[in-house]
C-alpha cells in the first residue's frame, strides 16, 4: 500500500482556549469575595452562606483547573508523544469539576439535614448583606462566562457552578429575609438542601459529557448514518469504510475515513469527500482514497 498524505496545520485553539482571559477573571472574583463569605457565615451562623462559600471554594479550585487546562491545550505542544498536544487536559479537568461539584452536594444535604434535626440560631441582618454582594459578583462572573458556556466544555462547566452559586446566593437572600421577617431557623437549613438539590443533576450532566469525549463516543450532533450516506454519494466512489468520528476536546470535532474509488482521480474525491465532512461540520479529517487493489492516496487538513 502506498499513500500520499499532506497536512501542515497550525495548532488548532481549542474552544475554552479563546476564553481564557474571561475565565481568569473570573478566578479573581471569586477568590476575591470567597474570604468575605467563609467569614461571614462563621460569624453569623449561616449553614446556606457556609454552603456557598464552601461551593465558591470547589468554583475556585474548578475554574482554576479549566484556566489551566485551556492554557495547556492553547499552548498545545506536539511531540511523538503528544501528536494532539495537551487538548485532553480540558475534558479531564471537566470531569474533575463535576467530581467536586458532587461532592459540595453530599457536604451540603448532610449538613442541611442536621441543622432540620438541630437548628442552630443565625443572625439574618449580615447574613443579608454579604448574600447580596456573593450575588454581584455570581451575576458579573456569568456575563463573563456565557457565550463562552456555548462552545467550551470547560467553560460550560465554571459557568454551571457559577449558576449554582448564584442560586446559592438568591436562597441565603431568601433565608435572610425570611428569618428577619418570621424568626423561622429552619429556613437556613431548608435552603441549603434545595442548593445540594440544585447542584447535584447538573454535575451528573456534565460527567456525562465529559465521559462522552474520554470514550470517543460520535458527537451527539454527528448524524453518522447521513454522513456515511452523503460520503457514498461522492462521484467515483464505490464503497466506504473504517470512518471514525470523535470529539478530541470541547469546540473540536475530528474524523478519519476511507473511501474506494476505483476508478475515480483520487484528488478530486479527496475534494469532494472533504466537502462533505465540512458540510457535516467536520473540518479536521483525514481521507483515505483506496483504488480497490490495496493502494490508496491521502490527506488530512
Amino acid at each position: 500500500m502506498s499513500g500520499d498524505h499532506s497536512g501542515g496545520h497550525a495548532p488548532h485553539q481549542s474552544a475554552g482556549g479563546r476564553h481564557r482571559a474571561r475565565l481568569a477573571w473570573v478566578l479573581a472574583l471569586i477568590l476575591g469575595f470567597l474570604g468575605v463569605e467563609i467569614v461571614a457565615g462563621l460569624a453569623t451562623g449561616s449553614l446556606t452562606l457556609l454552603a456557598d462559600a464552601g461551593h465558591m471554594i470547589t468554583d475556585a479550585v474548578g475554574v482554576g483547573l479549566a484556566l489551566a487546562a485551556v492554557t495547556a491545550a492553547t499552548k498545545a505542544a506536539r511531540s511523538p508523544r503528544l501528536t494532539f498536544g495537551h487538548y485532553r487536559w480540558e475534558v479531564v479537568a471537566a470531569l474533575a469539576n463535576a467530581a467536586l461539584l458532587t461532592g459540595v452536594a453530599i457536604y451540603v444535604a448532610v449538613e442541611a439535614i442536621g441543622r432540620l434535626r438541630e437548628p442552630h440560631e443565625v443572625d439574618a441582618g449580615p447574613m443579608l448583606v454579604v448574600a447580596i454582594l456573593g450575588l454581584a459578583v455570581n451575576l458579573v462572573s456569568f456575563r463573563l462566562l456565557h457565550a463562552g458556556a456555548k462552545e467550551s466544555l470547560n467553560v460550560r462547566g465554571a459557568l454551571l457552578e457559577v449558576m449554582a452559586d448564584a442560586l446559592g446566593s438568591v436562597g441565603v437572600i431568601v433565608s435572610a429575609i425570611v428569618i428577619l421577617t418570621t424568626g423561622w431557623q429552619y429556613t437556613d437549613a431548608v435552603v441549603a438542601l434545595a442548593l445540594a438539590a440544585f447542584i447535584a443533576p447538573r454535575a451528573v450532566l456534565l460527567a456525562r459529557d465529559a465521559l462522552r469525549i474520554i470514550v470517543q463516543a460520535a458527537p451527539a450532533r454527528i448524524d453518522m448514518t447521513s454522513l456515511v450516506d452523503d460520503l457514498r454519494g461522492v462521484p467515483g466512489v464505490a464503497d466506504v469504510h473504517d470512518v471514525h468520528v470523535w470529539t478530541l476536546t470541547s469546540g473540536m470535532d475530528v474524523a478519519s475515513v476511507h473511501v474506494v474509488a476505483p476508478d475515480a482521480h483520487a484528488p478530486d474525491v479527496v475534494r469532494e469527500a472533504q466537502a462533505v465532512l465540512t458540510a457535516h461540520g467536520l473540518s479536521h479529517a483525514t481521507v483515505q482514497v483506496e483504488d480497490g487493489a490495496g493502494h490508496c492516496e491521502g490527506t488530512d487538513w
